[in-house]
């Protein structure tokens, strides 16, 4: 019963994390506020800072909420082995990219769009994992990433409606950016995704320490990336300009998201994540037309939508009765 319980608590955790920050952070980047808009680059930063808080204090609870026992971990898995903390510096730049892609993507397309087309992550860790981890697919498991090429293409078939030639052409090149955003968020997904569940299998590093070092690599990534091509901007009206109580929700979600999935991913079998996933495009293609209005649902995306959803039961559905020795 407690098990059942934990499961039914699991599928809502993921598919309140997984919709609330994708609409979140729609949100924020189209909301008309007085004042410039907040940096991407700048939000980017300062969810490493929280995430590395945060985990420094899950180290700290798990070590009884010891000082001494607190230092001695991070001297030793950090400071101590450099080699081991420079593997990670490839994953967080990786991650730090695609961080930033995420919202260069939600600012050009709307949410249900994103959520079906982010989708794709699928195709490409399962690419990844066969050629960097040895796993071994099923038939079942590629005819769904056939699918699921399928339905995304279908979500992003131009529609038949005839708009005003400038917001047409503002259209398409926004529509543009922003897949071409979320195909290259959905590759580096992949990459640093398998890397650092290889990195993972071949310690015996807690979580929490891997994703600290993990967060300082993403903190000098991301500073360094502000600097560069926000650099003017952050001099003329500060590092938090923009900032209100949605974008520090879009920040507080992206810090505390990845790390809360990590928390409750191992009650949730591969049907549960599937039910996650369908459930949060359901909910951001309703929340997009009804409170959004910013998306016009059609025939062909809602039959791409249907085919992505099928996509994703179907590759979980074989993932689990054959053994398979290079899984943890």
């Amino acid at each position: 019963m407690a098990s059942s319980r934990l499961k039914y608590l699991s599928l809502g955790v993921l598919v309140f994390q997984t919709t609330s920050l994708v609409l979140t952070m729609r949100y924020s980047r189209t909301l008309q506020a007085e004042g410039p808009r907040y940096l991407a680059s700048s939000a980017v930063v300062v969810a490493e800072v929280m995430k590395i808080f945060t985990c420094v204090l899950l180290v700290f609870k798990d070590h009884n909420y010891s000082m001494r026992a607190l230092n001695s971990v991070l001297r030793q898995e950090i400071a101590h082995k450099p080699i081991e903390t420079l593997k990670l510096a490839i994953p967080s730049g990786i991650y730090t990219l695609q961080n930033n892609l995420l919202y260069v993507a939600l600012s050009n397309l709307d949410a249900a769009t994103y959520q079906v087309t982010y989708q794709l992550k699928i195709l490409t860790t399962a690419l990844f994992s066969v050629s960097m981890l040895g796993r071994r697919l099923g038939v079942f498991q590629w005819l769904s990433l056939l699918i699921l090429m399928a339905g995304v293409a279908l979500v992003q078939w131009p529609s038949d409606s005839a708009p005003v030639p400038e917001k047409e052409a503002l259209s398409a090149g926004s529509q543009f950016v922003g897949v071409t955003a979320v195909l290259v968020a959905c590759c580096s997904s992949g990459f640093a995704g398998v890397y650092f569940e290889k990195i993972l299998k071949e310690s015996k590093q807690s979580v929490w320490v891997r994703n600290i070092q993990l967060g300082m690599f993403g903190l000098v990534f991301g500073l360094f990336g502000m600097l560069a091509y926000d650099g003017e901007r952050v001099k003329e009206s500060g590092m938090f300009q923009g900032y209100n109580t949605v974008t520090w929700t879009v920040v507080a979600l992206q810090a505390l998201g990845g790390l809360v999935i990590a928390a409750v991913i191992k009650y949730a079998d591969n049907i549960l994540k599937g039910f996650a996933t369908s459930l949060s495009i359901i909910l951001s293609t309703l929340i997009s037309y009804f409170w959004l209005q910013d998306f016009q649902p059609t025939g062909v995306f809602f039959l791409g939508a249907i085919l992505v959803i099928m996509a994703t039961f179907l590759y979980g559905y074989e993932g689990k009765p054959p053994p398979n020795p290079s899984r943890a």
